[in-house]
């Protein structure tokens, strides 16, 4: 049986005086993130918002890469808001990584071949998961290296995107250490070198340093 017709006037209506704001910037972001299952993640969006936690949200719109349409895989903007949202923790629970994850959209199985690169166990060591979310986003260590500057950098939006120099270490270190093809005697090489550079800019390195031709190969 059909529900009874209720017809309302504009005084019975209570409209809550901040439902308007929080439309708005709910619009905002879906089109700077641009999910790929838009419920999905406005459950993500308004629960993460009731609980005053980070909310699954990129800084800007992400240009398709290639000559794709869309993407429904990780991205650097997307990584950048995982960081956000688990960074506070050294180390995240899987579970709470695969929630987050899941929030954002993203393919299980890309997660589980990060995951595989490295015995993680149900606790995931943050900033070793970053630096190999890193290496997935396609290119060499060194892009590996300048996607975690950007993403990890207090500097703002188009700047130098520097990281402290021991920050870069471990992150490279890391990378090498899984990728076990790089001599120990290049991997060193490259750290001195770049370490000297570091030192003129207050501890600190940027990824035009380690881009440079005249720094070593890191890989």
């Amino acid at each position: 049986m059909p529900l009874p017709e209720v017809m309302f006037c504009p005084q019975q209506i209570d409209i809550p005086p901040e439902l308007p704001d929080i439309l708005k910037q709910f619009t905002k972001a879906a089109i700077r993130t641009q999910p790929h299952d838009v419920l999905q993640w406005s459950a993500a969006y308004f629960d993460s918002l009731s609980r005053g936690e980070s909310l699954p949200v990129k800084e800007r719109v992400e240009m398709p890469v290639a000559n794709t349409k869309t993407t429904t895989g990780l991205t650097p903007g997307l990584l950048k808001v995982l960081h956000k949202q688990l960074s506070l923790k050294i180390i995240v629970n899987e579970d709470e990584l695969e929630q987050k994850w899941k929030d954002l959209c993203l393919p299980q199985a890309q997660l589980q071949s990060i995951l595989e690169l490295d015995n993680f166990g149900r606790e995931v060591e943050w900033l070793k998961f970053l630096a190999l979310a890193c290496s997935t986003l396609g290119g060499t260590i060194s892009i590996a290296l300048k996607h975690a500057c950007e993403i990890l950098t207090e500097d703002p939006e188009g700047g130098a995107a520097r990281i402290p120099f021991e920050t870069f270490t471990f992150l490279y270190k890391y990378l090498a250490q899984v990728d076990r093809d790089i001599p120990d005697t290049q991997i060193e090489e490259a750290i001195l070198a770049l370490q000297t550079e570091a030192k003129k800019q207050d501890g600190m390195i940027q990824p035009r340093n380690f881009l440079s031709a005249l720094c070593p190969p890191l890989s």
